[in-house]
């Protein structure tokens, strides 16, 4: 099947399917907080708490595919996430119970596991069967793509009056436009790993060390993600102002998966995750010292622009240091990541109701992409 099949088919495939269970699934949570908040009555604290719920989901997923060594399972259930990030985001439209609500956040963590993991595992495997570069940057670009549909879909429909509940139906609907290129051009089942490539792997340090690092970056990304804009709109004066950060975010991130496979081949993978890490705990702590609509767009600014980078260069090294499963590896180093994910947004969300403001939790998370920073220099120091 790999012959009927071209780069850019599964390419652009799986940009789709991580705009549909990433962009729609997940982050189209983000511009419509704001508005659940003010027409449903959904609290700060609940609104954390339904994306820790959501990242419990993605670890959930990321378990499930870090255990999984079938390939025709790791195809199959990448296959099922697609349409069932389809349904949980109607769901969110379709009920006022907080108890529908976290279950649509839950499924739509397992689908961006199956986007993010499965599905990048499936196309760097082709890629590498193929004779391509198995960099990850082009696939990754469905990250920022998926987040410039999630902004300018809800500044749109805000635009026609649709409430918050036709708007997650709204994009539901507009979900279908990716579903079918998503599906047709799904990357097909692997063969068997030979001998060679399943001898390949990292040794546990070196592991150690990316998984305490991911986790630091999964810390930095689930705050930006979940409450960019949050923070715009909690600014006086800056209220309406919340979606124009979160497609500004989605811009930068658009052309930088480019920018960072190219920094990466001058100075090498670890440098340029040093220098991600580096770029992004500036763009947190610009919001948490200066107040105003420019210290704000300029944080998600450089949040957009090195988040998709830490991304796209930690799992397609990781992916190449295992070969013979890449998704499986990849997975396994995710789950740091998504106890990041579970732990940070449900602690902000009852900080920022404690002290009314973001300064607290902005400063701790710069701390934490600190300590991310200091394991990626021991990383430096592992032999090869």
């Amino acid at each position: 099947m790999n012959g009927e099949l071209k780069a850019w088919q599964v390419l652009f495939g799986g940009i789709c399917a991580l705009v549909l269970t990433i962009g729609l699934a997940r982050f189209a949570y983000t511009p419509l907080l704001p508005q659940m908040q003010s027409q449903a009555g959904l609290g700060v604290a609940d609104g954390g708490l339904l994306a820790a719920i959501n990242y419990a989901g993605y670890m959930s997923g990321a378990l499930l595919a870090a255990w999984i060594e079938s390939p025709v399972w790791r195809q199959r259930l990448y296959s099922w996430g697609l349409p069932l990030a389809l349904v949980i985001t109607a769901l969110m439209g379709w009920s006022t119970s907080f108890g529908a609500w976290a279950l649509s956040r839950y499924v739509g963590g397992l689908c961006g596991a199956a986007g993010m993991l499965l599905g990048s595992g499936l196309v760097q495997g082709w890629l590498i069967r193929a004779g391509r570069r198995p960099e990850l940057g082009l696939y990754f670009i469905g990250l920022g793509l998926g987040i410039v549909v999630s902004a300018l879909g809800a500044m749109g429909m805000t635009r026609l009056e649709l409430d918050w509940a036709a708007q997650w139906q709204g994009f539901a609907l507009l979900g279908l436009a990716f579903l079918l290129p998503a599906w047709v051009w799904r990357p097909p089942v692997p063969p068997p790993a030979g001998k060679a490539a399943a001898a390949q792997a990292p040794n546990r340090r070196w592991m150690a060390l990316m998984v305490a690092a991911y986790f630091c970056a999964g810390w930095g990304f689930v705050i930006n993600a979940t409450f960019t804009a949050a923070i715009v709109e909690k600014q006086p004066l800056l209220a309406g102002q919340g979606p124009w950060a979160w497609l500004l975010v989605g811009l930068a991130a658009t052309p930088a998966v480019f920018v960072w496979d190219r920094i990466a081949r001058r100075t090498g993978d670890v440098q340029a995750l040093l220098i991600a890490f580096a770029v992004q705990i500036v763009g947190v702590l610009l919001p948490a010292v200066a107040d105003g609509l420019a210290a704000a767009l300029l944080g998600a600014l450089l949040y957009g622009a090195t988040f998709i980078g830490i991304v796209s260069l930690t799992l397609a090294l990781v992916g190449r240091r295992s070969p013979a499963n890449p998704g499986k590896a990849m997975a396994r180093l995710t789950l740091s990541y998504g106890v990041a994910q579970v732990s940070a947004p449900a602690l902000t969300g009852l900080m920022v109701e404690a002290s009314g403001s973001f300064r607290a939790a902005l400063w701790l998370t710069a701390g934490v992409m600190a300590l991310g920073m200091a394991c990626l220099a021991a990383v430096l120091r592992e032999p090869r």
